[in-house]
Formats: C-alpha cells, sequence, structure tokens
C-alpha cells in the first residue's frame, strides 16, 4: 500500500487526509523504477507518461516528493538536467527523455524557465539534509546562472526573456518586455545561493550572490514599484511602467523585495475582493482588470495552484501565516469541490480553476497535472495547512498552530529517524504525542493562545501537555 511507505497526516478535515493519500496513489500509478529509463538512477515520473520531461515539473515536483520518505527520489528528476548541462552553462527546460535532446519552441528559442534551482535545492538540504549535495551542485547552479546572465540581463540590470519562461503562460502581457515576475525570481536565484554560501561556509560565495540579489532587489524597487497604486509593474522597452496588474508581482514577496510599508500594500490587494482576494485565492488578474472572467479563460484570469504556492510562501516572509493558511485551505476546498462536485459523481483535479465557484477554468487546462496539485494537496497541507516546518540538518520541527485542533504527521523520515507528532484532546486537556527514534528539538506555537514552547524530545514516547505550556 502507497499510504504505508510514506508519512500519514492527521486532519480534523478527513477530505483533506484522503485528498493528500490520492495524490500519493496517482504519482505511484505514473512513477517508473531505472529500469523503464537508465538515465533515472532511482526513477521518475513525467506527468502525463510522456516522453519529454520539462524543468519547471520536475522543479515543482522536487517540492512534495521530498515529503515521500525517499520512495519517490525528488534528486532523480532535478538531476536529469544537471547531467544534460553544456559547457556554456545551458540546461534546457524541456528534454525528451530517450533521445536525450532537448526541445525548443518558437517563443522559447534558448530554453530558458524560472530559475528556481537554488530555491530546490535549499529546501532538499533541510528536508533531506545532504550537505555534500550542496556543495556538488553549486558548480551547475553557478554556471547555469551565468548563461542566463549572458543571454537575457540588459544593460539597465534586469532581465527581459520570452514570456514562455515564465511559467505564466497566456496572462496578458501588454506588450512587456521587462517582466517583473521573473526579475523577482532572479532575485529569489540570488538570495538563496547565498544562503547556501553561508550554510557551505563560502564567504565568497554568499557575498557574490548577495550583491546580485541587493541589486535586482534595487531595480525592482526603483523601477517596478509605482508609488501612486503601490504595486509592482512590468515595464515596456523604454522602461516606463505598464498599469496592468497581475499575480506575477507577488513574487517579490517571496523574494523578500518589499520593505514592510510595501508588503502591507500587496497584502492588502490579496485580501481585497474586489481584486485579487476571491474565494478562490488568488486570480491571475484581480477582478478589476478588464481580464479577468469568472470562468478563468485559462491563465488569463484563472487560479492556478502555483501562483497559489508562491503567494503563501511570500507571505509567510511577512509574518502572515494565519492570512497564508487561511488562503491555503480556501484554495484545497475548491480543489475538493471540483473533485467531487456532487454526491452521486467524481469529478478530477486540474491545472487551472475557476475563482468564485468550483470547476476547472475554461480554456486550454491539463487535468491531472501534478506536478502543480501535488505542491497543495502534500506541500501546504503539511507545512502550512497542518504548520510543520522541518529541518532535518538543524535537527528541528517548529510546529505552528493557528489554534489548537486535532492534526499532525505520522512516520515522517528524517534520514534513519521517524518522527510522530500529533495533536488530540483528551481528558486532560490538549496533548501533544510525540515519538522518535533520535532526539530533535521541537518548537511549538499555538498563535491563538499566545504559546510557545522548544523543548528536547527524546528518543522514544513522551507527550505534553499545552496547558502545562
Amino acid at each position: 500500500m502507497v499510504k504505508d511507505m510514506v508519512p500519514r497526516i492527521h486532519f480534523y478535515d478527513q477530505d483533506f487526509v484522503d485528498m493528500y493519500d490520492r495524490t500519493w496513489v496517482w504519482i505511484d500509478e505514473l512513477w517508473k523504477d531505472k529500469e523503464a529509463n537508465p538515465n533515472f538512477e532511482e526513477g521518475y515520473y513525467t506527468f502525463d507518461g510522456s516522453d519529454h520531461l520539462h524543468l519547471f515539473d520536475a522543479m515543482l515536483s522536487s517540492l512534495f516528493l521530498v515529503y515521500s520518505n525517499q520512495n519517490y527520489s525528488p534528486y532523480s528528476l532535478i538531476d536529469f538536467f544537471y547531467q544534460r548541462q553544456t559547457e556554456d552553462g545551458f540546461i534546457g527546460c524541456e528534454y525528451d527523455i530517450n533521445t536525450l535532446e532537448p526541445v525548443f519552441t518558437e517563443d522559447n528559442p534558448l530554453g530558458l524557465t524560472l530559475p528556481l534551482l537554488s530555491y530546490v535545492e535549499f529546501m532538499f538540504f533541510h528536508k533531506i539534509g545532504n550537505k555534500k549535495r550542496l556543495k556538488d551542485v553549486v558548480p551547475y547552479l553557478e554556471k547555469y546562472f551565468e548563461w542566463m546572465k549572458e543571454n537575457f540581463l540588459d544593460e539597465n540590470g534586469l532581465y527581459r526573456v520570452p514570456y514562455e519562461a515564465t511559467c505564466l503562460k497566456g496572462l496578458e502581457r501588454e506588450g512587456a518586455v521587462y517582466t517583473v515576475d521573473f526579475n523577482a525570481m532572479v532575485a529569489v536565484f540570488a538570495l538563496y545561493m547565498s544562503d547556501i554560501g553561508d550554510i557551505l561556509n563560502d564567504k565568497e560565495l554568499a557575498f557574490r550572490y548577495k550583491r546580485v540579489y541587493f541589486s535586482v532587489k534595487t531595480r525592482l524597487n526603483s523601477m517596478m514599484w509605482d508609488p501612486e497604486t503601490k504595486f509592482y509593474y512590468d515595464l515596456d522597452g523604454n522602461g516606463e511602467r505598464i498599469m496592468n496588474k497581475h499575480i506575477g508581482a507577488f513574487w517579490t514577496l517571496l523574494a523578500e523585495v518589499p520593505n514592510d510599508e510595501y508588503a502591507s500594500f500587496l497584502i492588502e490587494e490579496l485580501k481585497n475582493d474586489q481584486e485579487f482576494g476571491t474565494d478562490n485565492p488568488f486570480p491571475m488578474v484581480p477582478k478589476s482588470s478588464k481580464y479577468y472572467s469568472k470562468d478563468g479563460n485559462g491563465y488569463q484570469s484563472g487560479v492556478v495552484p502555483f501562483a497559489t504556492y508562491m503567494v503563501v510562501k511570500g507571505l509567510l516572509k511577512y509574518n502572515s501565516f494565519i492570512f497564508a493558511r487561511e488562503c491555503a485551505i480556501r484554495h484545497m476546498y475548491y480543489i475538493l469541490d471540483t473533485l467531487h462536485p456532487d454526491q452521486e459523481s467524481m469529478g478530477d483535479v486540474w491545472e487551472i480553476y475557476k475563482s468564485e465557484s468550483e470547476g476547472a477554468a475554461s480554456g486550454n487546462n491539463r487535468r491531472r497535472y501534478l506536478p502543480m496539485i501535488g505542491l497543495v494537496t502534500i506541500s501546504l497541507i503539511i507545512e502550512n495547512i497542518i504548520g510543520l516546518d522541518i529541518s532535518l540538518p538543524r535537527k528541528t520541527v517548529y510546529w505552528t498552530m493557528q489554534n489548537l485542533e486535532a492534526m499532525g504527521i505520522e512516520k515522517l523520515s528524517l534520514k534513519k529517524n521517524n518522527i510522530t507528532i500529533l495533536s488530540n484532546k483528551n481528558t486532560r486537556g490538549w496533548e501533544i504525542r510525540l515519538e522518535s527514534e533520535k532526539l530533535y528539538y521541537f518548537t511549538i506555537e499555538v498563535l491563538d493562545e499566545g504559546k510557545k514552547k522548544t523543548l528536547p524530545i527524546p528518543s522514544g514516547k513522551c507527550s505534553m501537555l499545552i496547558d502545562k505550556l
């Protein structure tokens, strides 16, 4: 049984648990072992069973495969692309996995995609704890960044890229030349490369990418931020702001680009039900946009799980855990309502959703697009809905709870240490039950009750009463 191979989650809404379990079953049905293709040492999957593998799909998938207790290797998918890197640093965004040849399109002739790799490797390190891997992959990441600079960095210090490279295909850009979302992701790449330098105690690497980070951050704030409308915008070829609001502006939150004042304006846009704060958060354009449609019309104004994931992760950088969690839960309910439209019939999961009613968005829409769905049904459930932040190298588990609820995780592998953390109410009050094979440090924070405590958790079983904290 697949559920015996991966961690088990507990949540007061059983539909969330069922959706989490179902996602792993779908992954297992598509997963192929090394015998199917020797280019993948630890197995692989392509979401539709095709012979093409996209770097964007691999990066998204890796962010939830890290929770598979290493039954479905996140490394294998990413390493396939590193192994294809050419001398000048190029890594294609799409490959034929049989011929090993890169695939190019007319809209993206150099095969560029979002530079998420340093973020992915940082997550690998904290979830799986392999420091040697970080050291081994830095040369690939550096060469890739140099290739990107050589081909796409303009004289004004911003990156000029094909729209397809932003992975928000179909979003109306109104002729934008410098896209805010891609440039924000360059800042994310540099930010996490600097963090990787700190982990490796490589001061030169950390400093070099910190300089890159501040350079891009300064340009985003000076050129793309509009002080009147208090929002970030794409630029045209003359460096003029194109006053066309879209979801990509919020990638700046993940990059920690806005100061607290700017961030507060962005977060208000996300909460405003006449802008991005729709029932199913968040549409690609605000309700006030001329491009907005209740039916979604593909990426033009639908709700895309990847975008919701990015916004939720960005909100956490600005101490908005409760709002981020609420948005993740709301989005999850829309996924569930589309999978189970009524008691009589069975639906499915999709790449793009409507923003104000359940159902798949109109337009081009891929069914059961797992690289994107798993971000919500696995990663956001564990990290933002249950609220667990796990770092294997630090030997820490930080559990943020909005309020006391029956939930938790069971048999999560921290390398060779399986842990279980569950909250339940009994006759003595709310109790956290913990089980571990090795010592680690556990922090519990209950926001609504203002309680926070860090304790060393010894091997074996133990429990704590919340009322005694």
